[in-house]
C-alpha cells in the first residue's frame, strides 16, 4: 500500500470515529466465553446455541452432523477459536438444507450503521479462518426487519488467513430501535437451492432468498474430513478493518450474560451433580416448599427461560416441581417443591429443624 493510501485510510478511520470507543459490534469474537459447554457432538438438526457464547449454529433439514468445540487454537494473539468437525457427510443436498454460523444483534445496538437513511454507512467484517482443505464459503449481512440481504464469498486454506469484507451502505429500510432481532452476521457453510438457486451478485443488497449464497459455495458436509475454524470476528462501521478489539474476559462474559447466564462456575457445563450450588433454607418446613429470589448478573435482554438443576437431576426432577412467583429481566422469584427430595438435608439449629435445598439454574434470553 502506498503512503498516500495509508493516509487516506487513516483519514477515514478518524472521520468515522473508529479510534476511540467501542468499535467491534460483535460480542465474544475471540471465542473466549463458552458458558454452555466447550464441546458438543451430533449437531446439525436444529437452530441452537451450543458452545461459544453468542454464536448460534443455524442448521437443519440435512443428514449431515458435526461436532462443535471451543478449541485452544488460533492465529497470533488469539488463544481460542470455534472449531466445526464434520462427523456425518451429506452429499445429496436437498433444497432447504443449511448450516450457518450466526451472530444476531438487537436493533438498538446497530443504530450507528444509520441503515435506511441517506447517511447509511458501509460495514466492514473481518475474521480469521482455516480448514483441513481449501474451500469457499459465504459471509452475509441480513436486515431481519426488512428482509434485505448482502453477501460476499471468501476462501479458506489450511493456514490461518485473515478475511476482510466491506459491505455497501444500504439506504433502504431502517433497523427498529428496540431489543428484538434486527440484524444477523452469517457465515454460510452449507446451503441448498432455496438459498443458491438464483444468480448471485456479490456485495449487492437484494431481497431474493435464492440469491443469498455464492455460486462457488463449498459444502461443509462433503466429507467427514472437513473442518472449519474461525476466530477474531469483528464487525465495525466504515470501510476500514481496524485491528481486532480485544476485551477482557470479564467484560466479554458480562456482555454474553445479557443473553445467557448460569449459577454454575465458569468452565462447568450446566448439569447435575455439581457441588457448588445456590443454597436456600426451607422457609415453610411443614409444606415442603423452598422460596428463591435470584438476581441475574446483568439485566437480561428480555424475561428469560429458566431451567432448574439439582444434585440428582439434569433438570427439574420429580418431586422438585418449580413454578414462578414472578420472572423479570433483572430477577426471578420461584417456589420449589422439595417434598421427598433426595438432595434435601436436615439440620438442627437449637431445637428447630430446617432443610437446606441445593440447586442451580440457567437463564436464557437469546435472540
Amino acid at each position: 500500500m502506498t503512503k498516500a493510501a495509508e493516509l487516506a485510510k487513516m483519514g477515514e478511520v478518524l472521520t468515522n470515529s473508529q479510534i476511540g470507543g467501542r468499535r467491534n459490534i460483535v460480542i465474544n469474537g475471540a471465542m473466549n466465553v463458552a458458558q454452555r459447554s466447550t464441546s458438543v457432538t451430533g449437531l446439525g438438526a436444529a437452530d441452537a446455541y451450543h458452545t461459544v457464547d453468542r454464536f448460534m449454529l443455524s442448521a437443519g433439514n440435512t443428514a449431515g452432523r458435526l461436532t462443535a468445540s471451543q478449541t485452544a487454537d488460533g492465529p497470533s494473539g488469539f488463544a481460542n477459536c470455534l472449531k466445526l468437525d464434520c462427523t456425518t457427510a451429506d452429499t445429496s443436498i436437498a433444497a432447504d438444507e443449511r448450516l450457518i454460523v450466526r451472530q444476531s444483534f438487537e436493533g438498538q445496538d446497530v443504530q450507528q450503521i444509520k441503515k435506511g437513511t441517506s447517511d447509511a454507512e458501509k460495514v466492514t467484517v473481518s475474521f480469521y479462518v482455516k480448514g483441513n482443505a481449501t474451500a469457499t464459503y459465504t459471509c452475509e449481512l441480513v436486515d431481519e426487519d426488512n428482509n434485505r440481504y448482502v453477501a460476499q464469498e471468501f476462501s479458506v486454506t489450511t493456514s490461518w488467513t485473515k478475511i476482510v469484507k466491506t459491505f455497501v451502505a444500504d439506504t433502504t429500510g431502517a433497523f427498529n430501535n428496540d431489543n428484538a432481532h434486527s440484524m444477523s452476521l452469517n457465515i454460510w457453510l452449507h446451503a441448498g437451492s432455496t438459498f443458491t438457486g438464483g444468480t448471485f451478485a456479490s456485495n449487492t443488497v437484494h431481497t431474493t432468498a435464492n440469491q443469498r449464497v455464492g455460486d462457488n459455495q463449498t459444502s461443509f458436509y462433503d466429507s467427514t474430513d472437513r473442518t472449519f475454524f474461525i476466530t477474531g470476528v469483528q464487525m465495525e462501521v466504515g470501510s476500514v478493518a481496524t485491528p481486532f478489539e480485544h476485551r477482557s474476559f470479564v467484560e466479554e462474559l458480562t456482555l454474553c450474560q445479557r443473553y445467557f447466564n448460569k449459577t454454575f462456575p465458569q468452565g462447568t457445563t450446566p448439569a447435575a451433580g455439581h457441588n457448588k450450588y445456590i443454597y436456600e433454607h426451607l422457609e415453610d418446613y411443614a409444606s415442603g416448599f423452598s422460596h428463591l429470589a435470584y438476581s441475574y448478573p446483568v439485566e437480561m435482554r428480555t424475561t428469560p427461560s429458566i431451567v432448574m438443576y439439582t444434585t440428582a437431576d439434569s433438570s427439574n426432577g420429580t418431586g422438585r416441581a418449580t413454578f414462578y412467583d414472578g420472572a423479570w429481566k433483572n430477577a426471578l422469584a420461584t417456589v420449589m417443591n422439595t417434598s421427598n427430595s433426595a438432595n434435601v438435608n436436615v439440620q438442627v439449629d437449637g431445637t428447630a429443624a430446617i432443610k437446606l435445598v441445593q440447586y442451580n439454574l440457567t437463564a436464557d434470553a437469546e435472540l
